[in-house]
């Protein structure tokens, strides 16, 4: 097999030297004249999970990057991309990519006002009439996602918690055991607030919050005397309001499309 060479790669703001620019766009690296741009890698991530990723963690996934195309391209050689059922699949995943494209393209179009908000409240106000709930969290910082997954895996297959706190955690409150406090919906740590209010018995949280990453748990939970309002539910209102307008902008665009369609056929 004839050697692969390819330029070595370039992380913009993380290098000292200067990534290579042309007519399209910032060269990341170059696999046997084949160019690998930033702008086309940013899109498989999202921006701001991209501004995100900690300049090693960018490294990583450029280098991933490269080997992917290494191997799509000595695929390419021994022609498996002729093979019928490799064809299908490329096929099927063009198709996925430009729907999830044209879908994401009408849901960035949302917009949900406070009076939608409070009606949807006051519609649904039997499910949120009761006392406010807060939660004792125990937490582990880590500086980027790939890590804190990393840290919850091993959680999952046994390790420790306290154990993963003291060699993992990144923060202060480690001395303390990663112990957080009560948190609430109207306190500064409502984000974590948020999640532990989707988590079943014993699972495990991930939130990001303040450039970091953070593995939790529910140590304890209680009630409060003071009744849940409206503020205390926002954040969950306008995530289930989301969600409804999301599938009826999915099924008014299928009907839309299939109304200007020529011709469908079921067999």
């Amino acid at each position: 097999m004839r050697k692969l060479i390819f330029l070595a790669l370039v992380l913009l703001l993380s290098l000292a030297c200067s990534p290579k620019k042309d007519d399209k766009g910032i060269a990341l690296a170059q696999v046997n004249g084949e160019t690998l741009y930033l702008e086309s890698f940013k899109a498989t991530f999202g921006v701001e999970e991209w501004d995100k990723l900690s300049p090693e963690l960018r490294k990583k996934y450029i280098e991933d990057w490269v080997n992917l195309s290494v191997l799509a391209q000595y695929a390419d050689k021994q022609g498996l991309n002729k093979k019928a059922e490799v064809k299908q699949r490329i096929s099927y995943a063009a198709k996925k990519v430009k729907a999830n494209a044209l879908i994401a393209e009408r849901l960035a179009q949302i917009q949900v006002s406070e009076d939608q908000l409070f009606n949807y409240f006051r519609l649904h106000q039997a499910e949120f009439q009761k006392n406010a709930v807060e939660y004792s969290v125990q937490r582990i910082a880590l500086k980027d996602k790939l890590l804190a997954e990393n840290v919850m895996n091993q959680l999952l297959a046994g390790m420790n918690f306290n154990e993963a706190v003291q060699r993992y955690s990144q923060e202060e409150l480690k001395l303390r055991n990663g112990m957080l406090g009560f948190v609430n919906a109207a306190g500064a740590d409502s984000s974590f607030w948020l999640a532990a209010r989707n988590l079943k018995e014993n699972e495990l949280g991930l939130v990001n919050k303040d450039q970091l990453w953070f593995v939790f748990r529910i140590t304890e939970q209680r009630s409060t005397t003071q009744e849940a309002n409206f503020e205390d539910y926002r954040a969950e209102i306008k995530r289930k309001v989301l969600l409804e307008k999301q599938d009826q902008i999915y099924q008014d665009l299928i009907r839309e499309i299939k109304s200007q369609s020529g011709e469908i056929y079921y067999y």
